[in-house]
């Protein structure tokens, strides 16, 4: 127990103690000891991860930028406290809290990876903190939710955008994606950003594997051969860049590095490409990727990548590559935006209101950052909605060698590829204008298919189609499916326009088409070719590809067409056989009676050979019309004569008649009922049975049930509509063709309505869809599409385009008979005229000289004198006297 004194003097030393501490400095003393407060109250912390080489350069450039800022835009230093998250989440919120407590950090800056950011952001909250993350995939509506966390790195959200510009470039509808299943892929949403591009572009998601980030080795090479032995091998990579090297080293060792796969990463691996070692770099050969773009000019760039490079060598001496990254640059343009925000906050000369202030600096610091607006080494540095503006450029690189990497060229969010970056570069969609791309997409493909079995798309095709031009379904022995026709060659023309291979089978329906389209909805089928006419209720189940034939529904009706006046239509009584055949005949009975008058006539044997051929061929037309019998002297002669009159006179009548019946139907329009009168009249009229068109005959053109043939046969129609019991077929224009050009000579055509149209119908949203739509229209384009219908219509003799010569005109069939007897007659009367003659000379030498004229009189003196007004010779009196001595005779 104390006593009083020992009381008393306690009391007095800590009195002194109280006093002796207590007295007041001089004036230069107290801001002297103000200002040690205050650098105690004040320092800056950074959170990085030394084993990553992003967190590497991020610690250099820290200290870079704390020495060129705050020597040149502060006068003052803060204390500067970096700490190792050791990329854990958990070791990250430990950091953030040692520094603000025990370090007094006013901010905090690093935090690369979305996970870490987000440990922290919501003590910064709390503690009033502002947090600076380097991270590059902070979604937008963090800022929202923790006002103190900042984006001070560009969203890559963007580059999903130019992995999707690749994809759609080579028209792959079908990719695989791997990705880091961690909050960094999940939470921030970049997976869907990239699920969202790709849906943009027409492809989809073949696999999505996610993997762990220290996946077990069996697991790792057990998925990678199952997507090796898969139907799709374009692969897009977006891990970490320590998941990514243990991808590419088993993918190597299963074959799946070759130019049969395509590998594309994202820049969370590109853009350290530069650092790998030389075997990482050989397991790597041929992969492209999208890099964030950094710009090499400009004496700012300059300077700091070389007093990076040296700073950095000294802090690592054991990297090889000490080239400065993007996360060097984002880290270092951070401490710059720290050091303008305190200018902007205090006067550092008079640093009072920093200690009378202290507990609102956070929020007033925060206000100022976010007031941030300069020109940095990753581009203009200014914030929106607690974010840094997106980037927008990006390079496309490729590797080849262990150091050698390709720059492809660049891709401008809104502009596309270029192979250059400036105000004269040229733009396109496509990255088929970058040079060294070694990618044939069909060889990839082929590669595939030639591999592994590939799933074959089904294609339903309609059973039991009347008109098997267009798709015709049979069965070989062995029940294999065979499937032809006008519609299966569009299609696989089609299919081999398009820059990649689709694997297809075809499968018969057995129902109608409204049913087989309907299918698509429940995906039954992949798609459905045949002559599938496009109309709304079937849009409901489906959707269809550009039309691939004419649309319209036509009316035929069996009538003869109207014909049209010509310069040449007096021959069109008879077809050119008859007239051919009449003037052989004329010919020929003309060259009988010449022969048996040419004795009795004057003129049939005076005058020159070529008088003798005109008068021939004179008597040839004249006996036609108007030779007498009287003036004929041989009953030989006669007899040929009226037999050829009776003929001739046939002939001339039914030439009168034939030209006449012409002359008249020329006149007439055809008679083509239309809708009304067929309505009104209650006539029958046909169309396929297993069509639209019944229904639209009832509910459209308003035809009664009862008079609406349907018809499943194609000689129904033909049948029916010569019969009169149909007064007239309704056939969608392609039938139409097809129907006219086999029987055009007794049909013709009605009014259209625009209706129909066949077209390849694909379930709704199909990724084939757009390319099959194009791919029909470059057919359509270069005439191709025409060339396959003529194809299809030219087995058939009657087409369109045929003459109507023959249409009624009389041929020789019809005279043939009567031709047969006059020649008939007439070949007799020359037999007879030729045995008479040789018979009177009873020379057998003298026949070849009977058709040689003889003297006009008989005196022979006049003979004599007519044969030798030749000149004797002595090789040939012996011929002269022969002669002579047939005549005579």
């Amino acid at each position: 127990m104390f006593s009083d004194f020992h009381i008393l003097s306690l009391f007095f030393i800590v009195l002194l103690l109280i006093s002796s501490n207590g007295i007041p400095p001089t004036n230069a003393n107290y801001y002297d000891a103000l200002k040690e407060h205050r650098h105690k109250e004040f320092s800056l912390g950074a959170i990085v991860d030394y084993n990553s080489r992003a967190g590497k350069e991020e610690k250099v450039a820290i200290k870079m930028a704390m020495e060129d800022f705050f020597g040149h835009i502060l006068s003052y230093r803060p204390t500067l406290h970096v700490m190792n998250s050791r990329g854990d989440p958990v070791q990250a919120a430990s950091s953030a809290k040692t520094l603000v407590k025990r370090h007094l950090a006013r901010v905090i800056v690093g935090l690369s990876k979305w996970h870490e950011a987000a440990s922290v952001a919501e003590f910064a909250n709390n503690t009033e903190v502002p947090i600076l993350s380097l991270a590059n995939d902070i979604p937008p509506w963090a800022g929202s939710h923790w006002p103190f966390l900042v984006g001070a790195a560009r969203n890559q959200f963007t580059q999903m955008k130019a992995v999707a510009a690749i994809i759609r470039s080579w028209e792959w509808r079908k990719v695989n994606i791997i990705y880091e299943n961690t909050n960094s892929a999940s939470t921030a949403d970049t997976i869907p950003y990239l699920i969202d591009a790709l849906r943009e572009v027409k492809s989809e998601i073949n696999e999505l594997v996610p993997l762990s980030p220290l996946p077990q080795f069996n697991s790792l090479s057990e998925k990678l051969k199952n997507l090796k032995n898969g139907p799709c091998r374009v692969f897009i990579i977006h891990t970490s860049v320590t998941l990514a090297t243990n991808i590419f080293k088993e993918a190597k060792k299963l074959g799946m590095m070759d130019k049969d796969f395509v590998w594309i990463t994202t820049n969370s691996i590109t853009d350290v490409i530069h650092t790998f070692t030389g075997s990482i770099m050989t397991s790597m050969q041929g992969i492209f990727g999208v890099k964030s773009y950094i710009s090499h000019t400009g004496k700012q760039f300059k300077d700091f990548r070389s007093g990076f490079r040296s700073k950095f060598r000294r802090e690592y001496p054991k990297e090889t590559c000490s080239e400065p990254g993007i996360f060097a640059l984002q880290a270092y343009d951070a401490i710059r935006a720290i050091a303008l925000a305190l200018k902007g906050y205090a006067d550092w000369k008079h640093p009072t209101s920093i200690v009378d202030d202290a507990d609102h600096m956070g929020q007033k610091l925060l206000k100022e950052i976010l007031k941030s607006d300069f020109q940095g080494l990753t581009g203009a540095f200014n914030f929106k909605q607690r974010m840094l503006s997106p980037a927008l450029v990006y390079r496309i690189v490729k590797v080849v060698g262990r150091r050698n990497r390709i720059k492809l060229g660049f891709w401008t969010e809104g502009l596309g590829f270029s192979e250059s970056k400036g105000l004269e570069s040229t733009y396109k969609e496509s990255m088929r204008m970058l040079q060294e791309v070694p990618w044939t997409v069909r060889r990839v493909l082929e590669e595939a298919k030639s591999t592994v079995e590939l799933p074959h798309l089904r294609i339903g095709v309609p059973g039991g189609n009347l008109h098997k031009e267009f798709i015709n379904v049979t069965r070989d022995p062995d029940g294999k499916l065979n499937v032809t026709g006008f519609c299966i060659n569009v299609f696989n023309e089609t299919v081999g326009r398009l820059s990649y291979d689709i694997p297809y089978k075809f499968v018969l329906y057995e129902g109608s088409y409204n049913t087989l389209v309907e299918q698509l909805s429940q995906k039954k089928y992949d798609a459905v070719v045949g002559d599938t006419a496009i109309i709304s209720n079937r849009s409901r189940y489906a959707e269809f590809s550009q039309p691939y034939a004419e649309p319209g529904l036509q009316m035929v009706v069996y009538v003869k067409p109207r014909r049209t006046e010509g310069a040449w239509l007096f021959k069109k009584p008879f077809t050119t056989w008859m007239w051919a055949s009449t003037g052989a005949i004329v010919l020929y009975n003309s060259f009988v009676v010449w022969l048996i008058e040419r004795g009795h006539n004057r003129k049939f044997s005076q005058g020159t050979k070529l008088n003798q051929v005109g008068s021939m061929l004179s008597l040839a037309f004249i006996t036609l019309f108007s030779l007498h019998g009287e003036k004929l002297h041989s009953n030989l002669s006669r007899m040929t004569m009226v037999v050829w009159l009776f003929v001739a006179l046939i002939i001339t009548q039914s030439y009168t008649a034939s030209l006449t019946s012409l002359l008249a139907h020329q006149r007439l329009d055809p008679i083509i009922p239309d809708v009304d009168t067929l309505r009104r009249n209650g006539d029958k009229v046909g169309c396929d049975g297993n069509s639209f068109v019944v229904q639209y005959l009832q509910e459209v053109l308003h035809f009664e049930h009862k008079n609406i043939m349907p018809i499943f046969t194609e000689d129904e129609y033909l049948r029916y509509l010569i019969s009169g019991e149909m007064a007239a077929a309704f056939l969608e224009v392609p039938y139409v063709k097809v129907f006219l050009a086999k029987y055009c000579k007794k049909f013709t055509t009605g009014p259209t309505y625009n209706v129909g149209g066949f077209g390849f119908a694909f379930p709704r949203n199909s990724l084939y869809l757009p390319d099959i739509s194009q791919a029909v229209l470059q057919l359509s384009e270069e005439g191709r599409l025409r060339k396959l219908e003529e194809s299809m219509l030219s087995p058939y003799n009657c087409s369109a385009a045929e003459k109507e010569d023959d249409l009624d005109s009389l041929g020789l069939a019809s005279f043939q008979g009567l031709f047969f007897i006059t020649v008939t007659t007439s070949s007799i009367a020359l037999f007879c005229f030729i045995c008479c003659q040789v018979q009177h000379e009873r020379n057998w030498f003298c026949w070849p000289y009977i058709i040689r004229p003889k003297p006009l009189n008989s005196n022979l003196e006049d003979e004599i004198n007519w044969l030798s007004k030749k000149p004797l010779a002595d090789e040939n009196s012996t011929h002269q006297q022969q002669l002579l001595h047939c005549y005579l005779s």
